[in-house]
């Protein structure tokens, strides 16, 4: 069934959701190898990479406000917590590996704001693993719905970051880029909290 995201004024995004419920995709282990612990998910979904870092040994923790989300999560055994990811969290400052996937860069329809959380979240010197769109993509901050058969929500703030905004908006909320990561047609940025 074709899931949509639809923008107030703007465009229109197919959204991935079968995905969001398999196992993880070996492109995206390959990346969570390299991902210190304790890892946070933001925005974790039915909590397949949490659950693919807990095989690998990692200590993680999945967060989503979305009960079914969190629900599915539980039933395949990842821990999450059902909660804003802007609401207090365990852990405040002592993450040393942050994930933001699928899009959820766009969380609150405020990458600065999310990245400055993101920024109080990790540890000094921790990561954090951020998917953003490809170069060449456009910065879209505006109201959004979901949209499936005839099923809608109601408007959410929402955003999507291309890659070539990536670095003003990451130095705005106190974050360094170490590196890109392209797999496939997604891109991942690593970024990282320096020391104050």
């Amino acid at each position: 069934m074709t899931v949509l995201l639809r923008f107030r004024h703007g465009p229109t995004r197919h959204l991935p959701t079968a995905d969001w419920g398999a196992p993880a995709r070996p492109e995206e282990l390959e990346l969570l190898r390299d991902m210190r612990g304790p890892v946070l998910d933001l925005g974790c979904g039915p909590g397949r990479l949490v659950a693919a870092l807990a095989e690998m040994g990692t200590p993680a923790l999945g967060v989503d406000a979305s009960p079914v989300a969190v629900e599915s999560a539980r039933q395949i055994g990842a821990p999450v917590l059902q909660r804003s990811v802007f609401e207090t969290l365990p852990g405040e400052g002592r993450w040393r590996s942050v994930l933001l996937f699928d899009g959820n860069v766009g969380i609150g329809g405020d990458p600065v704001g999310l990245l400055r959380r993101l920024h109080d979240l990790l540890a000094t010197g921790g990561r954090a693993l951020v998917e953003v769109d490809p170069p060449g993509s456009a910065t879209v901050t505006a109201d959004a719905r979901i949209e499936r058969a005839d099923e809608v929500t109601d408007w959410f703030p929402w955003a999507c970051l291309g890659a070539d905004g990536l670095d003003a908006v990451a130095a705005d909320a106190g974050l360094h880029r170490r590196e890109w990561r392209d797999v496939g047609d997604r891109w991942f940025a690593i970024l990282e909290r320096r020391a104050a």
